[in-house]
């Protein structure tokens, strides 16, 4: 096992695990999330590859891409905002045939581990309350709520 940056080689193993996430995304809310499509394109892929501030992660089990972390280093800045760093997790999957073995616990915690070595003072993240899975995963892992974004849906009148 090994968890390293993702490479060029890597992007149609992110593909796929991309539309995973994209899968349990629809599932909760098919009205925001569409059943098929990329988050991102393969050249966005490697333009995010080459940027030192959007650093992939992947997990690799003998040979084979088992789940990612895309992440991007963000600075607080304003006039009324402490100077900080934080390490924004874009994007964490583990395939669909490998979770339960606890492969998103050690890429967290790769996570965590590369936030305190680039000065970062806080991880975070967002993610859809409907995803009950992954709240309680995240929540297993230390995390607490930082804000919580609300929402009115409004009906469309015809």
């Amino acid at each position: 096992m090994t968890i390293r940056q993702a490479t060029v080689a890597d992007i149609p193993a992110l593909e796929s695990l991309l539309q995973d996430v994209l899968q349990v995304h629809h599932a909760v809310r098919p009205d925001i999330f569409k059943a098929q499509g990329q988050k991102f394109s393969s050249q966005e892929l490697e333009e995010m590859l080459a940027d030192p501030d959007k650093p992939i992660l992947v997990y690799e089990k003998e040979g084979q891409i088992l789940g990612h972390l895309f992440c991007q280093i963000q600075e607080a800045k304003g006039a009324c905002l402490e100077p900080m760093k934080t390490l924004f997790v874009d994007d964490l999957c583990v395939a669909e045939s490998a979770r339960g073995q606890k492969i998103g616990e050690q890429l967290y915690q790769y996570a965590l581990l590369f936030a305190r070595k680039n000065g970062c003072k806080n991880i975070t993240l967002d993610v859809w309350n409907a995803n009950g899975g992954a709240l309680n995963f995240y929540q297993r892992q230390g995390m607490q709520a930082q804000k919580t974004r609300m929402e009115q849906l409004i009906d469309q009148e015809d």
